[in-house]
């Protein structure tokens, strides 16, 4: 048998204050107590108490401020959080965005069913995906806009599909995917520093991937999980070889997702 390793004082202070976070006892924003409190209250050194601060640090869960208004700030994890420590792993692999569009061809049609096997879809995954469909619709005309709102409905698919580790892992592809996908848009969209209307998000490719994601709702709607895979499938190999037409040998980079906006997505 592997012989257990005895934990050291400062990972069993971390571990009680991580179990804290994680059950929702403390929440988003709040403040651990001062490090000359946790002292007290774990009865260990003050040095442990710091290297317990170091590893609740180093796993996303806190930040720690310096100086007068110093103190440890909560953190909870989301799957933007952990899409970056995603994207790290497979930076080091030299893993290529096409790489990652692959994964997705698979897993994304999964979710589309799911939401379509939703007893309750009226009530949730129908109305957050037509929400975004009316986003799409207003931004029609805008060439910049409208990949976003795009991107968006994938999103929005994948979170309402019902399945927690689903939306988590997938979702955090999904920010992977969007990151590069948002490059390729800028690109396009811009001819000289000023928005064109004639690149490769023009009218009718626009026109084509609000109608598919028109019938991909429509399918969902009805509890048609077969042909929700089916359309899901076929635009997401169409939209996705435009996108990975140069550069589909692109590594995954994660400095991508400092110009992402994650606000709203959760």
């Amino acid at each position: 048998m592997r012989q257990l390793r005895q934990p050291r004082l400062a990972e069993i202070v971390a571990a009680r204050l991580r179990d804290d976070i994680l059950t929702g006892k403390l929440k988003e924003g709040d403040s651990l107590p001062r490090q000359e409190h946790l002292f007290n209250d774990f009865r260990v050194s003050l040095p442990a108490v710091r290297e317990a601060m170091r590893i609740l640090e180093t796993e996303g869960l806190i930040t720690v401020r310096r100086g007068n208004v110093g103190g440890a700030v909560v953190h909870l994890p989301t799957p933007e959080r952990i899409a970056r420590t995603i994207t790290m792993v497979l930076q080091t692999r030299d893993t290529t965005i096409g790489d990652v569009s692959g994964a997705l061809l698979h897993l994304e049609p999964a979710c589309a069913a799911l939401c379509a096997t939703r007893a309750d879809r009226e009530d949730t995954v129908v109305p957050a995906l037509r929400a975004v469909l009316a986003e799409q619709e207003a931004t029609f005309d805008d060439p910049e806009q409208f990949p976003a709102h795009a991107r968006k409905f994938h999103e929005t698919l994948v979170r309402h599909c019902g399945n927690e580790t689903m939306i988590v892992i997938i979702g955090s592809l999904e920010t992977i995917w969007t990151a590069h996908e948002s490059t390729v848009w800028s690109e396009a969209a811009m001819v000289d520093g000023e928005p064109d209307q004639t690149s490769a998000l023009a009218r009718k490719s626009r026109r084509a991937a609000l109608r598919d994601h028109e019938k991909l709702v429509e399918a969902i709607a009805a509890g048609d999980e077969k042909r929700t895979v089916t359309l899901a499938s076929a635009h997401l190999a169409a939209t996705r070889r435009s996108s990975l037409e140069e550069a589909k040998k692109d590594t995954v980079n994660t400095n991508l997702l400092d110009d992402i906006d994650f606000s709203g997505t959760r």
